[in-house]
């Protein structure tokens, strides 16, 4: 592939890979959520040298005839557009259909009508739910445990479809749990980074016991073009992970420890999940990615929340540490 389109480009997860793509010699169109203000996301903050090497194209992931127009005249699409957070599927899983499943539909369909060369699709490690065995691999039942997790189950399917029934050349990406530069707050790392550097010492959070997988961004990028360059990936669903986990309270205390020590973790009732819904243990196995590919990661932990917390400290004014975002 020489020219690729990335939608959700103008997204954090996104907006990285579209700079390693850049990096690695791509041709790169980047699909931005249109909107009145022509704000093309954290697209807008990369420098101009990088910016004006990148064809912007804004649309609705939900519209089959801007995503066709956006998918023209390029090889392969990374689609990462999505509506992510859960606590916000709570309230409006309509919003959640239309734009992870049938926004994933509109991709799928054009590139079946364009024949393109390859399309990646991205999952997540949500579509799994609470492990039923450690680590998780790409066997694992499926469990919707919220609104967005059943969104991208049914996403994943589709895409799984559109392989066996049109022999198209679909891979199913599943990164565990990103984190980085241009996170949104929605997430609890940056939530614990941007309230400590708030000044506040009470940090404010929902269940402590869960423990997740991280994977730093630009390992999780890396991962993608890694994936997109081998033909042994296609009709196949590889996770991205480290194959480590750690709890969120202990999470939180390694972020303590780096900006405030004297800060005490207070659980908030309104960030709790329902019981069921909670996803209590992500541990990926990452075996398949690196028999299929040469990814590995290259961060450490230690190395990724030393670099968010760097660039948090920066970009402080792009985050309102003083409200939960849902």
């Amino acid at each position: 592939m020489k020219k690729v389109l990335v939608t959700g480009a103008d997204g954090f997860i996104g907006s990285h890979l579209t700079e390693s793509l850049l990096e690695k010699g791509y041709e790169v169109k980047a699909f931005a959520y249109y909107n009145s203000f022509n704000t093309w996301g954290w697209l807008d903050t990369l420098p101009k040298h990088k910016l004006e090497q990148i064809e912007v194209f804004t649309g609705d992931i939900r519209d089959p005839n801007g995503v066709r127009e956006a998918m023209k005249g390029v090889d392969g699409v990374f689609h990462l557009a999505a509506l992510i957070a859960i606590p916000f599927s709570y309230h409006s899983p309509d919003s959640y259909v239309d734009t992870n499943i049938k926004g994933t539909l509109n991709v799928l369909q054009a590139g079946r009508e364009l024949e393109l060369e390859r399309i990646l699709v991205t999952s997540t490690s949500e579509v799994y739910g609470t492990a039923q065995y450690v680590p998780i691999d790409e066997k694992h039942p499926f469990q919707g445990q919220s609104p967005y997790s059943a969104t991208k189950i049914g996403a994943d399917r589709l895409a799984e479809s559109f392989y066996r029934s049109f022999d198209m050349p679909v891979s199913i990406v599943r990164p565990f749990n990103t984190y980085g530069p241009r996170q949104s707050a929605r997430a609890v790392i940056p939530t614990i980074i941007t309230q400590l550097l708030a000044g506040k010492e009470e940090i404010k959070l929902g269940s402590l016991t869960p423990t997740r997988d991280f994977n730093f961004v630009k390992d999780t990028a890396a991962g993608f073009i890694a994936i997109a360059e081998s033909d042994k990936t296609i009709g196949e669903e590889i996770n991205i992970a480290t194959q480590q986990e750690i709890s969120i309270e202990d999470l939180a205390k390694e972020i303590i420890g780096q900006i405030n020590p004297k800060a005490k973790i207070i659980c908030d009732e309104q960030r709790l999940r329902p019981e069921k819904s909670e996803v209590n243990r992500l541990l990926g196995d990452n075996q398949k990615i690196k028999a299929l590919t040469d990814w590995k990661p290259e961060y450490t932990f230690a190395q990724g929340i030393g670099e968010t917390i760097a660039w948090m400290k920066q970009n402080l004014n792009a985050y309102k540490p003083d409200i939960y975002n849902v």
